[in-house]
């Protein structure tokens, strides 16, 4: 497959696979000819991820829903989805993700990812997870009643193949994007290390850790001429909606209750 011609964003090489990735492939016609796509929303790979990469232009709609945080040395901005480890509040028992909160490019994107092409140092190649129960064989995919899309008509790539190209390589386009606003943000010494208390219905308490936000008083005290390069940077949308998320951890609240009431219907 040919490369995307996108700086990288973050690839699967070495021990360190990114989040839901296990065997990420280079996509090509002899390798892979045969193999397609089944086209059914599972996103049952997301039911353990507690917490999902998620970038600037996608804040808007993900605020409402998610609380929005930063992880890691490199405070990468994530959505909340769960309040215990290895839980994701917003996919079901059959893998649907519940409407109508918004369901992050991160995970749309899977199971194709863009990945440094090893003959060509800085090129990235369109891959996907040979792990995901959704690439499947188009000569065994009509016994499982999936229809497939495939990703090659001979040795050309499929409209399906081309869409997920584009995909990727706008999510790598706006996760540069989003890397540039946080490090702006990060020059301004606005992180700040956070807590979480939680309490859920029935009087459990939970504490969430290891995470920063954006100190609002640090930020309200920003000289003019620091707001002024926050603004030329593209960050301040980034910084708005990250605060207005707050708000959404008693969307998350709601979600454990109703996550626990179905456990309780069921057992």
């Amino acid at each position: 497959m040919a490369d995307s011609g996108v700086k990288k964003e973050t690839v699967p090489t070495g021990e360190s696979m990114p989040l839901f990735y296990a065997r990420p492939e280079a996509l090509n016609p002899t390798r892979h000819g045969s193999l397609g796509l089944a086209a059914r929303s599972d996103f049952s790979f997301a039911g353990s991820a507690h917490a999902i990469p998620v970038v600037a232009s996608e804040m808007p709609a993900a605020m409402r829903s998610y609380p929005i945080v930063f992880i890691g040395a490199g405070k990468a901005p994530v959505i909340i989805t769960g309040v215990r480890q290895d839980e994701n509040l917003f996919v079901d028992a059959d893998g649907k993700w519940n409407a109508p909160h918004y369901i992050p490019a991160y995970v749309r994107r899977y199971p194709f990812i863009l990945a440094e092409d090893p003959t060509s140092a800085g090129r990235l190649t369109l891959c996907v997870d040979r792990a995901s129960e959704r690439v499947v064989d188009q000569i065994v995919a009509p016994f499982r009643d999936d229809k497939v899309l495939p990703f090659f008509s001979g040795n050309e790539p499929t409209e399906a193949t081309k869409q997920a190209l584009a995909f990727c390589n706008q999510f790598q386009i706006d996760f540069r994007a989003t890397r540039e606003m946080v490090d702006k943000i990060d020059t301004h010494g606005l992180f700040s290390p956070r807590q979480s208390k939680v309490t859920l219905e029935g009087g459990e308490v939970l504490n969430l850790t290891d995470f920063q936000v954006i100190d609002e008083a640090a930020f309200n005290t920003l000289s003019d001429e620091a707001f002024l390069d926050l603004r030329k940077s593209g960050a301040l949308g980034l910084l708005y909606c990250h605060l207005a998320s707050t708000n959404s951890w008693t969307s998350l609240v709601h979600q454990a209750s109703v996550r626990k009431a179905e456990r309780a219907k069921s057992a």
